[in-house]
């Protein structure tokens, strides 16, 4: 936690210190999770510092506000604010390294109730170390006891913070396991994502991830992937998946922003593929060039 206290916090209008970055106990975004984010890196290249596919970003924000029907935000900031207000939180707090920043929207009106329109927000901004959720050299994952929410109860398209309970849920049951984090199976059995990253495996050469059906986030990085993918000439395939695919693997792999590309060498006590993840290293190190390379193929991304 001191690492986040060093860096100063943008907040409705103002940078204010990480300890006055605060909402009252009485919002609703403290009362009912009523609140709206996305993470992104902002990573050293030879040119200085880039965020990652930043206006993807903040379309998340406006998407995910949309479906939950947080109506003020859409209407008070557009994409030029929100990069101008991002580079000034840089430049404030002197960043010479890669950092991953999370931006909310937050529902701060204080009301008795719960409903979503009409009601005031805040924007909130803060660095972070970019560390990573899951071990990058290799994880073990669980078969998560609790369900995926299916998108008819809390949209999974939109990144809601009181939706969370139910990954913590997910990845606490597998810590105490024994594991690094879960897989989530959706209502109908089909293999949707991890606790906080997207899925994909790897059979007979074919790059393979959980469809949107599945009530799975429609991660920027799982959208990176699939494009890096077909750029190294990868077939791909978007499908249901069942969780007996991952036992049969060649290769599993996690992605996210906060999971980068994590290689997974073991699901429910059962080893995958060979140990050997050839087609992962690949996608590893092009999705690096795209996050760090400014003569990268991926310029537009940063």
């Amino acid at each position: 936690m001191s690492e986040f206290k060093k860096y100063k916090v943008f907040i409705g209008d103002k940078f204010v210190d990480f300890a006055d970055a605060n909402l009252s106990v009485a919002s609703s975004a403290v009362l009912y999770g009523l609140s709206v984010y996305t993470v992104f890196p902002v990573n050293k290249t030879e040119k200085g510092l880039a965020a990652f596919r930043l206006k993807d970003h903040f379309k998340r924000l406006q998407e995910s506000s949309h479906i939950i029907g947080i109506d003020k935000f859409n209407d008070q900031w557009t994409y030029e604010e929100f990069t101008k207000k991002v580079k000034e939180l840089i430049e404030l707090n002197n960043v010479e390294e890669d950092v991953f920043i999370r931006a909310s929207v937050h529902v701060d009106e204080i009301l008795p109730g719960t409903r979503s329109r009409n009601l005031s927000t805040v924007l909130s901004m803060f660095i972070y170390p970019n560390t990573s959720i899951v071990p990058r050299d290799g994880c073990r994952l669980k078969t998560s006891l609790w369900r995926r929410v299916p998108d008819t109860s809390i949209p999974a398209r939109a990144k809601v913070n009181g939706a969370y309970v139910n990954s913590v849920l997910a990845k606490q049951d597998a810590i105490d396991s024994g594991y690094d984090d879960c897989i989530f199976l959706d209502h109908n059995g089909h293999v949707s994502e991890s606790s906080a990253a997207n899925v994909f495996i790897v059979r007979n050469s074919t790059l393979i991830t959980p469809d949107k059906s599945s009530d799975l986030l429609e991660g920027i990085n799982r959208k990176t992937v699939l494009e890096i993918a077909r750029n190294l000439g990868i077939k791909v395939e978007k499908r249901l998946v069942d969780l007996t695919e991952l036992y049969v693997a060649d290769e599993v792999f996690l992605c996210g922003t906060s999971a980068y590309i994590s290689p997974v060498f073991e699901v429910d006590s059962r080893k995958v593929g060979t140990g050997e993840h050839r087609i992962t290293t690949k996608i590893q190190e092009a999705y690096l060039e795209a996050t760090h390379s400014s003569d990268s193929k991926f310029l537009e991304y940063l």
